[in-house]
């Protein structure tokens, strides 16, 4: 399920969550709903192909990803995981989930 959340009023963010709750994709802050909205069905278009995920590992030695479009920007980000093998879970609920998520404005 996305969550589209308007931050202040004019800009907005979204967050992917898996079947369980959890926060598995965040996205950047946007200027306009619409660009949110776009923004989803970027992620919706992209989330199956695996050449669109740069894994990453953090300073701290803690791993994670970012969703990419075809256009290099990213477009989502997510948690730290203190494995890769739970960075990997992470982009394979992405690739489960996001394809055919419903959007809740919250």
């Amino acid at each position: 399920m996305f969550e589209l959340k308007n931050k202040d009023g004019s800009s907005y963010h979204f967050t992917l969550k898996a079947n369980n709750g959890q926060v598995i994709l965040s996205s950047e802050v946007y200027n306009s709903k619409a660009a949110a909205v776009n923004g989803i069905a970027s992620v919706q278009k992209n989330a199956s192909e695996s050449v669109r995920y740069e894994r990453k590992t953090a300073k701290d030695g803690k791993f994670f990803f970012n969703l990419k479009a075809t256009n290099g920007q990213v477009i989502g980000s997510s948690q730290m995981y203190s494995s890769e093998s739970g960075m990997e879970n992470g982009i394979n609920s992405v690739k489960e989930n996001a394809p055919d998520s419903d959007t809740k404005e919250v």
